[in-house]
């Protein structure tokens, strides 16, 4: 995706002091993160928590916590209206969430769908304490279902028609949040 196709609302300076904003709000809140577990909905909040986890643990802050990776794929209420076959990501949960404060972590938090998908398909592994929800971008005025993140990297209001791409280091190239208009989602 070319850089110059959507609007950079964030780039990677600020990008890196928002991801350690997140992590201090984390340690301010979990302590030494005892039964607590950070939790990636895949495939692209996986790269938002993958980061997490490695910054606390560069901190020597991680404690206790615990990571994983959540599909959704076949719990999205989209998932048989699709055109295209959807291909799975793989779940990774090797300790339980029975009783342990689950953190869920989305880049970007539009709908609420996504997340709605990510609760339902954690319940198939057990009955967590609380659930808390992190995403990066949250576009305030487009939810369809009443979810709200508990910590949010930015916030964005963009209308219906616009689409919110967060890029990458490791997989886009570079660290940054993009909006697009209608015309240019098509290609984002």
């Amino acid at each position: 995706m070319p850089m110059n196709d959507g609007r950079i609302i964030l780039d990677s300076k600020p990008f890196g002091m928002v991801l350690d904003r997140l992590c201090c709000e984390l340690i301010e809140n979990y302590d030494r993160f005892e039964e607590t577990c950070l939790i990636g909905i895949q495939p692209r909040g996986t790269f938002l928590a993958d980061r997490l986890y490695a910054r606390l643990d560069d901190w020597n802050a991680r404690g206790e916590l615990q990571y994983g990776k959540l599909d959704i794929t076949f719990y999205r209420d989209d998932f048989h209206l699709r055109e295209a076959p959807l291909i799975a990501s793989e779940t990774e949960l090797d300790f339980p969430v029975e009783g342990r404060h689950i953190i869920l972590v989305d880049d970007v938090l539009y709908t609420g769908r996504t997340v709605h998908a990510a609760m339902t398909a954690l319940g198939d592994f057990g009955r967590p304490a609380t659930v808390a929800l992190l995403t990066l971008v949250d576009r305030r005025f487009n939810r369809h279902l009443p979810i709200r993140a508990d910590h949010v990297g930015i916030r964005v209001d963009a209308v219906d028609e616009a689409y919110v791409r967060v890029r990458w280091r490791d997989h886009d190239g570079e660290d940054q949040v993009l909006i697009f208009g209608q015309k240019e989602k098509r290609q984002a």
